[in-house]
């Protein structure tokens, strides 16, 4: 049966068709993808020869809208179906292209991707929130190497739809259960990657507001390169494959003991430095004259200790002994000036009355009264008429 469908599919001719190109390799020199209708949810899988590929005036890549010479080929023993493209020409960007795009740029301008945004992963974290399909490989890569790396790492796994329909609101109600859970303190996205149509759930507006909003860091691990889905920009980290996210979110255990053992030996060593340095010096202080032999400072001191002394009585003795002359040679020239030097060698001053110094004999009055000073105390006198003390 399948030899006929194969005698009947090669009387075929070709026909060009429109759609979209949603998967887009190169693989020896040959060109494999796949095509959507645009009218249906049909997809074909397509391969251009290389060549009929060095002939192609143009690039091409997934999201293209194309139109496309092809003959349908049927190979009896898997029983598929495939076109074999002999032209290709560009349409236009895709629609589906063309509203992700326009879609990233709305979000963008809202500030859902602003960098200031993400969240700061926990260094270790307790519970890891898992979001993926059931029994996937990116269930047992992100389980496999985040063990390997933390044997004690704990998860909290929430199957959903990872492509279809209903991937966008499972994927969606997995993290909201996870973001509610409150021993969770990061949650895993994760998918083995997939052609651009099957990651298109994983763009979903929805999906990314409600990521958005949650207050546990989202770590996007979705494993396609070539087309980025919104999910990847709204994260708080977006990792390669499911086997990067588990090395990117829980250390490794070997390199952290490693990292706590130099600390300890440069933590030691600057110890037994400072310890050391410490010793050296105080070994040093000791050695120091003062220390090793204190009553040296004493007896060093004691002889030049006694000449000052010394020298300070002799100043002193010397200064007294000039005073005392100098109070004698100012003693002298005091009583030379005083009048009771000269009052001492018999004479008197005589004041009138009034207290005035009697100056001339034409100032005495005769019976005027006059007191005469002496050396030795005063007397009364009286002048006479003819100039005689009475």
């Amino acid at each position: 049966m399948s030899g006929k469908l194969k005698d009947y599919i090669d009387r075929l001719g070709t026909v060009w068709v429109e759609g979209e190109v949603t998967q887009w390799g190169i693989s020896g020199g040959n060109a494999y993808g796949k095509i959507k209708d645009l009218a249906e949810d049909v997809t074909l899988s397509f391969r251009i020869w290389s060549s009929t590929l060095a002939k192609l005036k143009e690039e091409f890549r997934q999201g293209d809208r194309v139109v496309a010479l092809v003959k349908a080929e049927w190979w009896p023993k898997g029983g598929t179906l495939t076109m074999q493209v002999y032209d290709l020409r560009h349409l236009g960007i895709g629609d589906l292209l063309a509203k992700l795009e326009a879609l990233r740029r709305k979000l963008h301008d809202e500030g859902l991707f602003a960098p200031e945004r993400k969240k700061r992963l926990p260094f270790l974290p307790r519970c890891i929130g898992l979001v993926t399909g059931k029994d996937s490989d990116a269930e047992k890569d992100v389980l496999r190497n985040a063990q390997l790396r933390w044997p004690a790492v704990q998860f909290r796994i929430r199957h959903a739809s990872v492509q279809g329909d209903r991937a966008w609101s499972e994927v969606m109600g997995a993290i909201r259960s996870l973001d509610n859970d409150p021993e969770v303190d990061v949650i895993i996205v994760a998918r083995g990657g997939g052609d651009f149509q099957n990651l298109l759930p994983f763009s979903d507006e929805r999906l990314i507001r409600a990521v958005a909003e949650c207050r546990t860091p989202v770590v996007s691990a979705i494993g396609h390169e070539a087309d980025r889905p919104l999910l990847d920009d709204v994260a708080d980290l977006r990792a390669s494959t499911p086997t990067d996210a588990a090395k990117r979110v829980v250390p490794d255990i070997a390199d952290e003991l490693a990292r706590v053992r130099q600390a300890r030996g440069r933590m030691a060593m600057r110890v037994t430095g400072l310890v050391t340095g410490e010793i050296d010096r105080i070994g040093h202080i000791r050695s120091r004259p003062a220390l090793a032999d204190p009553g040296r400072i004493v007896s060093d001191r004691a002889e030049e200790l006694t000449r000052w002394v010394a020298r300070g009585a002799d100043l002193v003795d010397y200064a007294l002994e000039r005073a005392g002359l100098r109070v004698a040679e100012l003693r002298g020239q005091l009583r030379a000036l005083s009048p009771k030097a000269t009052l001492e060698r018999g004479y008197a001053i005589a004041r009138l009355d009034s207290g005035a110094v009697l100056r001339s004999a034409a100032d005495a009055v005769p019976g005027a009264g006059l007191r005469l000073t002496l050396a030795d105390g005063e007397v009364g006198a009286t002048v006479s008429a003819d100039g005689e003390r009475g």
